[in-house]
């Protein structure tokens, strides 16, 4: 295959899962805490071996270096429920799960059975102290900008946030979930605040996503007919060859 084939086959590669990562940030536009993604490429150079005499030259491949992920604050919608809370500023809630913490900003939680805090999938939300437990016959919970959640208004808990110092390390976990792959220690969120009724949209501009896969899409197809007259021009070389032969 010629080289040029296969410098644009590794452009290919990435364009397909830039797209698919363009199309799941277009599915998740209205997911509560949902954070946009983007593909990280570089090229990576090869020397290849030529004819003797001639030297060597270098080609350039396209890698896939993974997903970068903006974790910049999305609008901040009101809610009648005072179960939704919203973190305005730095920081993710603590969850505590069976595979151990995670960390969400999606903050539309819920009381089971025993009056625990839980995530809409049953996980436990984390408090200062632990589990935050309420009684329903106290009426609705009110929270403080500072997490502390009281009924009648005496405190029964108050919610932990957490922060990192590179946000590199989290990675997706599921359920609007991230868990901490790195070394950095999960640090108290000094300066956030909770909001009440309120939850933290995506920070997904679907207009900017949709320009991208369509431009995602062109290059796909602008390579594809590259690599269609790349492979005639070798056959029809053969062809040639296969003549004077």
């Amino acid at each position: 295959m010629d080289n040029t084939l296969y410098v644009a086959l590794s452009r290919q590669m990435v364009l397909r899962r830039e797209m698919d990562v363009v199309a799941n940030n277009i599915a998740n536009a209205d997911t509560a805490g949902f954070k946009v993604e983007q593909i990280m490429s570089e090229t990576e150079v090869e020397r290849l071996a030529v004819q003797p005499g001639s030297g060597s030259r270098n080609v350039q491949f396209v890698l896939d270096q993974g997903l970068a992920r903006d974790f910049k604050q999305g609008a901040i919608s009101q809610t009648s429920n005072p179960l939704d809370f919203a973190v305005d500023g730095e920081g993710f809630f603590r969850i505590i799960t069976p595979r151990g913490e995670r960390f969400t900003r999606d903050g539309r939680f819920a009381i089971n059975d025993q009056g625990t805090l839980v995530t809409k999938a049953g996980d436990v939300v984390s408090g200062d102290g632990g589990e935050i437990t309420l009684d329903p016959r106290r009426g609705e919970p009110t929270v403080a900008p500072d997490g502390t959640i009281s009924q009648q208004g005496a405190p029964v808990g108050k919610l932990s946030l957490a922060t990192f110092t590179s946000l590199s390390g989290l990675a997706k976990d599921g359920d609007g979930l991230y868990r901490n792959d790195s070394s950095d220690a999960p640090q108290a969120a000094a300066g956030a605040k909770i909001i009440q009724a309120a939850v933290e949209s995506s920070n997904v501009q679907p207009v900017i996503e949709v320009t991208r896969m369509i431009e995602v899409s062109r290059e796909y197809e602008r390579i594809a007919r590259l690599m269609d007259q790349t492979a005639e021009l070798d056959r029809k070389a053969i062809e040639r060859l296969g003549r004077v032969s």
